[in-house]
């Protein structure tokens, strides 16, 4: 009659996302990192995996924001607004990127399961490093909540490990 529609609405329906592991090595609770910064979570949730490979890959397809010039953290921006720290190693900036070859190009797109970082384990170890590597949401309301998978065994750029809610 009159050409008045229904006000449909509009809340945004959740959505399951998938990150995937960003090294290869065994998937352990951020809690157990062996850093307060990162274990107390004072820049944020995540997760973080006990590494037994040498290269770093992206979770995700992503926008590289942040590329630390010592090269063993990167920043990254998903197209979901979620950003991410990958931080490889606690107290590694103490190298000043000896140990750290970069893969990737700040303002650059990746793709998920794309190298990003690779580092000298066998270098970083004889230094006496851990080589954790810390995934981070820096920003969290960009997601609802967060699980991380039961399997541990992760393959760095294929393996899920953490699902996430929008």
């Amino acid at each position: 009659m009159f050409g008045f529609k229904k006000k449909e609405n509009k809340e945004k329906e959740s959505k399951r996302e998938e990150l995937l592991s960003v090294v290869d090595g065994a998937l352990i609770p951020i809690e157990e990192v062996k850093d307060p910064v990162f274990s107390q979570k004072m820049m944020g949730d995540g997760f973080a995996v006990a590494s037994t490979g040498d290269t770093i890959y992206a979770c995700a397809d992503a926008t590289v924001t942040m590329l630390f010039p010592s090269n063993h953290a990167v920043g990254l921006t998903l197209p979901n607004g979620m950003e991410i720290l990958i931080h490889v190693g606690i107290d590694t900036v103490n190298e000043n990127g000896n140990g750290f070859t970069c893969m990737c190009e700040q303002g650059k797109t990746v793709k998920k399961g794309e190298a990003l970082l690779k580092m000298d384990r066998e270098y970083l170890l004889s230094k006496g490093y851990d080589l954790t590597v810390i995934v981070i949401f820096t920003n969290a309301e960009s997601y609802k909540e967060f699980r991380k998978v039961d399997n541990v065994d992760m393959k760095g750029g294929e393996s899920i490990a953490v699902t996430y809610t929008v």
